[in-house]
């Protein structure tokens, strides 16, 4: 089944100062099975001739093209909105710069909002790129402190993710969502910038009533950090800034009130694990490492701090787009919550 009917389907790709990767990303959407969409690559203000390789490799692409070239770099929320607003289709999908999509990517995708008008997003299945038999997303969990994973992160590719099923939300390297959602709930949050913007607006998507498919068809490969890298201080800094935001705006009040002592749980157990050498924290190794660490995150922390009246401000607004209760988020949280062992232990 293929939906190639004309501005249909909308592509986004962001990017900045990422030439060569955004080149294999884009010759990656030339060859796939549905033909004629519309590709809208934003460029934060690059200065490696990205925006200049674009309009001269593939102006003449299998898709319809639209550059949009940003002066400075305005971030990855922002970058998206603007390519929403731009855009004519009526299901978005969004591709990194550092992903690579197999050739049934879109299609897939797209085949699974047929199974009902309450689909709002599509999930696809994120592979590790340097071992394309390791899974890097299949979906998303949370940890209830607000700190969410890739579903299956890290894993070897068993065939454990071969069914359609319900996620949490999709992974913003590669995902589609519906316009009409998108008109409804609005698109990204800009305070969030990079990271955790799309585990904002997907529980926000899901607070709205709308589900998430995982599209098991839909594959990628993903350079992994290829923004900022695994052992940044400002990548850990705005993780844990994120995922204060994103609890004080859409927790529900009963598991807001333990925001604290799960992170301190989360904290404990990762500190545990690093002693082991296992999980993320072996990235910052020594006692120097360590304290970089817990410097981004009192940094993060104390930004978070900064934004929480904005947050909550936004969080009365977001009570006008629910049709879940309190208690159907909670139960929506715990059905997909990642256990503390696995969330500190897994490969990231």
């Amino acid at each position: 089944m293929k939906f190639q009917p004309r501005n249909h389907i909308s592509v986004v790709v962001v990017n900045w100062n990422r030439r060569e990767l955004l080149r294999a990303c884009l010759n990656s959407l030339s060859r796939q099975s549905l033909e004629g969409f519309e590709l809208i690559v934003v460029d934060n203000g690059s200065t490696d001739g990205s925006a200049e390789m674009v309009e001269r490799d593939f102006a003449n692409g299998r898709f319809r093209l639209k550059l949009i070239r940003n002066r400075e770099n305005l971030g990855y929320c922002a970058a998206n909105n603007q390519a929403i607003a731009a855009s004519s289709g009526e299901f978005i999908a969004l591709l990194n710069n550092d992903a690579e999509a197999e050739p049934r990517w879109l299609e897939a995708l797209r085949e699974v909002f047929e199974l009902g008008a309450d689909v709002g997003m599509a999930a696809s299945k994120i592979m590790v790129f340097g071992d394309p038999r390791r899974i890097d997303k299949a979906g998303h969990l949370i940890y209830l402190d607000g700190q969410n994973r890739g579903r299956g992160s890290g894993v070897l590719d068993r065939g454990q993710y071969d069914r359609i099923e319900e996620t949490l939300w999709p992974d913003g390297c590669a995902a589609m969502y519906r316009r009409a959602m998108l008109e409804e709930i609005g698109g990204f949050d800009e305070d969030f910038f990079a990271y955790g913007d799309d585990a904002e607006l997907g529980l926000r998507a899901r607070i709205a009533g709308w589900r998430c498919l995982f599209a098991p068809g839909a594959v990628v490969r993903h350079h992994r950090a290829a923004t900022l890298g695994l052992d940044s201080s400002r990548r850990v800094e705005l993780i844990e800034r994120n995922r204060v935001l994103l609890a004080a705006k859409l927790f529900p009040w009963s598991l807001l009130w333990l925001n604290g002592a799960f992170y301190l749980a989360r904290i404990g157990a990762g500190l545990w694990a690093a002693a082991r050498g296992r999980g993320e924290l072996r990235q910052f190794p020594g006692l120097a490492g360590k304290l970089r660490l817990a410097a981004a995150l009192i940094r993060g922390d104390l930004e978070a701090l900064r934004l929480l009246p904005r947050m909550l401000r936004k969080r009365r607004e977001v009570r006008k787009l629910r049709r879940l209760s309190d208690r159907q988020i909670r139960q929506l949280l715990l059905r997909h919550r990642i256990p503390l062992r696995e969330l500190v232990e897994q490969a990231v």
